[in-house]
């Protein structure tokens, strides 16, 4: 198929036009992106159905809703009529009601509370949103509102007729000449429908779908809008044998609309099938062919709504229907390239969904290398800003730092529990955040636009095809990136930013002369151009920190500082955040500037309103995570400690603002070590009290669940952190903190909260505790070993691996004291380690533990030695030399030494865990040196040398040079 079908002359009748040739597209609900299959071929539509009439096919269809109702409740129902004065008191109350006064709507909101307590106030509102015509609309559209909120919050106490009217004052009114009304009786009936009335009010489908065949528009088209909402709320329960499966019934139904001479009509029609795809609902899996031919003949549709909604229809189906889609791709790839240029934002946003979606299909680059050529600068082109998004973005404010932010403007904050992981060979495991990183350059406007839509499509299609995007890129860029209009720079800047995961290697030789244009670019008289080269240059960090450090970290960490301090708050916040990943690529390198980068930290303090204070707390706490004790110095300490700690005098315990504060100083306390001493009672009693009072909120709350709301539990977890981090940093020091609370006695309750992140900080507390100051933990371990072995559960990941852990640090102190508690543990742990596709982090940490128990009760553990060597082995060789991994391999040794046959079938891997030691400690240099040659002893030279031969040449090489085997 080469074009598309124009969508012809429709008429109003619901029969369908000749299947038109096909093309096409849609774009998604969500803005995350799910994978989509593929293969097959479109076959043959069956001929259409002829359509149902109100009297013969639709009746008989609907036969399954029939249900005799009592002729004399009809009649009492429809004999009601609202008392004059009371319907004064209801219109006065609904006129109140749109006072932007406070007082008067605190008024209003007592008075409804009150009415309430009358059953018929319900049909009053009914009475004013269906009959009241003489009222204007607002007035009669907001009583339908407080209607919906009534049914949502206590419609199974209504009385029978009280429901009964409501319903059928709905269905009677829902033609409305008024598209308000009509969309508020819409919205009225999805709400009773969703209350699990669509089973108790088994004529509304049948009814609505009746409606639809009426000649009034305005009944057609109330009743496809109830519909549409219906399907967005009840989507699963119409694909369901609870209803006798009514989608049967209505997706053909919905399918004869594609083709009405009303756009508004035919937009709801494909928006209704569009709630069933995703879910792969089996009656539009029976008329899938129909459905995507009425799709391709919509494809040029005058109707901006309808367009979009063809859009959004194809791209879900390339997710879960490319089989269908692959015979036509072609013609559909250059159908959503002219769409992605559509004169509608919506419709062009929606289509550049599809190219997002396609990047996750195994067929993408075999079928859109050829259109990269026309696709590379339609993205590019979308990525500049709208007029529009100017005006949202302020963008013509230069300087707006003394402007106090508004509440909305900062998002809520959820704090990621602690998890205790384990050094690795390589020097930082790469975080895998980069996902959100497109989003960062404007996450304040509003959502998903084309800007960004378009920008994250280049991000992926610059990981699927590489450098051989760059052909088709780099003629572009050198045009933008020196553009006069700072419009076009600033979107060249971001492209270059979109394709630096993918494109890394290609972009290499242009990095010289491209960083320092960046890097000149960040004293842009434009606060947009500044803020997006803050954010393209930490996607070149890794890049930056890997040259020299004059050439462009120390003049990019100096700019960025200046940044820091801007008068736009945009700038201020992309350069805290490019800052903070700068941070955490140069780890020591910035040793030499402390001084400098704590002076320009510290004075944002005073400068900055309250959106950014919680960025600049990352950037601190990341500064702290990054070069670790090089941080404690007196003078250093002298300049971050004050505004840190006035900050955490300033907020009260139940302010969400101590969560990011709480993280920082946690990073803080951990990298000063003995430095951060004389600060840290007032902000160890601060994170106790905090715990406790969790910990009684959350009892009230279970006691008397309708008096008291459910606590925060944030607050504990990041109090749990933060005490985790002054135990790990402060080391023996803690131990008078602790002797002076009851701290043990509320880990005792937090490791048994219902909330997994609260078990999971309790355990890594419980870790540092036990390192830092055993003699208060010891008496507890009774308690906590039957609780920590029940936290062994692999489901909980984190949980589980940080109660391993901890498990781990017990043993080291308990010794031969920890003989009877080992079987509540050993199964599980040993359970874990064998499990497929377990994380790596778990495995390494129960691979310790599991060594560590070994090497305090040996004849306990040895026994099962042969049922965990293997993944032991394996789990324990990537892992630096340290503290963790000596225990763990002495333990190892000293089971061997218990039981030697455990250990023979697999040999091979313990010689390839002992090869991964750099240096061990002279004693376990021996302990590996005499099972070696006991079991070369024990097999003889001739089999040793067999056996051995089955050893990589690296290995055989580091054994025969560090032990003589």
């Amino acid at each position: 198929m080469t074009h598309l079908a124009g969508r012809g002359t429709s008429t109003c009748a619901s029969g369908l036009a000749p299947p038109a040739p096909l093309p096409f597209y849609r774009s998604r609900e969500r803005q995350g992106r799910r994978p989509a299959r593929l293969i097959a071929r479109v076959s043959r539509s069956p001929p259409a159905r002829r359509p149902l009439s109100a009297s013969g096919a639709d009746a008989a269809a609907w036969a399954w809703a029939r249900r005799e109702r009592a002729s004399e409740r009809v009649v009492s129902i429809m004999d009601w009529q609202p008392d004059e004065q009371g319907l004064q008191q209801v219109l006065q109350l609904l006129k109140d009601s749109q006072s932007p006064n406070t007082a008067t709507q605190r008024i209003v909101q007592d008075k409804l509370k009150q009415l309430n307590q009358f059953p018929d106030f319900n049909n009053y509102l009914i009475f004013v949103l269906t009959r009241l015509k003489s009222e204007d609309e607002p007035t009669r559209s907001l009583s339908g509102l407080i209607l919906k909120n009534n049914v949502k919050a206590h419609y199974q106490s209504f009385p029978q007729p009280v429901a009964e009217f409501i319903k059928q004052e709905c269905l009677n009114n829902i033609g409305d000449s008024s598209s308000l009304i009509r969309a508020t009786i819409g919205i009225l009936i999805t709400t009773i429908a969703s209350k699990g009335e669509l089973q108790m009010w088994p004529e509304l489908l049948p009814q609505l779908c009746n409606l639809l065949n009426s000649e009034d528009y305005n009944t057609c088209e109330g009743a496809f809008g109830a519909l549409q909402k219906i399907c967005e709320d009840s989507a699963e329960l119409l694909d369901s044998d609870a209803l006798n499966r009514p989608l049967n019934v209505m997706i053909p139904k919905f399918l004869q609309f594609f083709k009405h001479c009303s756009p508004k009509i035919r937009s709801h029609a494909i928006a209704c099938v569009n709630q069933f795809i995703m879910e792969r609902a089996q009656a539009l899996m029976d008329n899938i062919d129909t459905f995507i031919e009425h799709l391709f003949a919509l494809a040029v549709d005058e109707d901006p709504e309808v367009r979009k909604n063809v859009c959004r229809a194809l791209v879900m189906l390339l997710e879960v229907r490319i089989d269908r889609l692959i015979p036509h791709m072609h013609s559909i790839i250059q159908y959503m390239l002219q769409r992605t240029q559509d004169s509608d934002e919506n419709v062009a946003l929606e289509a550049c969904e599809f190219w997002l979606t396609l990047a996750e299909q195994p067929i993408c680059k075999e079928v859109l290398s050829s259109h990269l050529v026309q696709l590379i600068p339609i993205l590019v082109n979308g990525m500049k800003y709208s007029e529009i998004d100017i005006i949202l973005l302020k963008g013509d404010v230069e300087e707006d730092e003394a402007i106090p932010d508004s509440e909305q403007d900062i998002k809520p904050r959820f704090h990621k529990s602690r998890t205790v992981t384990l050094q690795h060979e390589e020097e930082r495991l790469q975080d895998d955040e980069d996902g959100e990183d497109e989003d960062d350059d404007d996450d304040t406007l509003s959502d998903w636009n084309l800007r960004k839509c378009s920008a994250a499509a280049l991000d992926v299609l610059a990981n699927v095809f590489r450098d051989e995007l760059l052909p088709h890129l780099l003629p572009l860029l050198k045009g933008l990136l020196f553009h006069p209009e700072w419009v076009i720079k600033e979107s060249g800047i971001l492209v270059l930013g979109a394709i630096a995961e993918g494109c890394m290697q290609g972009m290499v030789p242009y990095l010289p002369e491209l960083i320092p244009h960046l890097i000149q670019c960040l004293s842009d008289k434009k606060a947009l151009v500044r803020s997006i080269a803050c954010w393209t240059l930490s996607r070149y960090a890794h890049w930056v920190v890997s040259q020299p450090p004059d050439m462009y970290l120390k003049p990019l960490m100096t700019e960025l500082l200046k940044r820091i301090l801007d008068s736009n708050k945009r700038v201020q916040e992309a350069a805290c955040s490019a800052f903070a990943t700068l941070e955490e690529e140069a780890c020591t390198e910035l040793v030499p500037y402390l001084s400098f980068i704590l002076d320009t930290l510290v004075f944002a303090f005073g400068k900055y309103q309250h959106k950014n204070l919680l960025i600049l707390y990352d950037a601190i706490g990341t500064l702290a995570d990054s070069v670790g004790h090089h941080l404690n110095q007196p003078e250093y300490i002298q300049k971050l400690m004050p505004p840190l700690i006035q900050k955490w005098n300033e907020l009260k315990d139940e302010d969400k603002d101590l969560f990011p504060l709480l993280e920082c100083l946690s990073s803080v306390a951990t990298a000063l070590q003995s430095g951060f001493l004389p600060y840290c009672e007032p902000v160890y009693q601060r994170c106790v009290t905090l715990v406790q009072k969790t910990l009684a909120q959350a009892m009230m709350y279970s006691q008397h669940p309708d008096q008291y709301e459910a606590p925060d539990k944030d607050f504990m977890i990041v109090a749990l952190d933060l005490l985790s981090g002054l135990a790990e940093g402060l080391g023996c020091h803690v131990e008078q903190l602790v002797a002076r609370s009851n701290i043990m006695t509320l880990l005792f309750q937090c490791m048994q909260d219902t909330m997994p992140e609260v078990r999971q900080s309790s355990f890594a507390l419980l870790g540092d505790l036990t390192k830092a100051c055993f003699m208060h933990v010891k008496p507890c371990i009774a308690e906590f070993m039957p609780i920590l072995g029940t936290n062994l559960n692999p489901e909980f990941i984190s949980v589980c691996n940080n109660a391993t852990w901890a498990i781990g640090e017990i043993c080291m102190q308990m010794g031969a004291e920890m003989q009877p508690y080992v079987q509540m543990v050993l199964n599980n742990l040993v359970e874990i380690i064998n499990r497929p596709n377990t994380p790596k982090t778990l495995l390494e940490n129960t691979a310790i533990t599991i060594g560590r128990l070994g090497y305090v009760c040996p004849q306990e553990v040895a026994p099962m030695l042969q049922q965990f060597i293997r993944p032991w082995c394996t789990s324990l060789r990537n892992i630096r030399d340290n503290e963790e991994k000596d225990s763990a391999f002495r333990g190892i040794c000293m089971m061997i030494g218990v039981n030697p046959g455990g250990v023979v079938q697999d040999f091979i891997f313990f010689c390839d865990a002992v090869a991964s030691w750099v240096s061990p400690k002279d004693d376990l240099r021996d302990m590996f040196y005499k099972i070696l040659h006991g079991f070369k002893d024990q097999v003889g030279e001739e089999n040793w040398q067999q056996f051995s031969e089955q050893f990589p040449p690296l290995l055989k090489e580091r054994l025969a040079a560090f032990y003589g085997v």
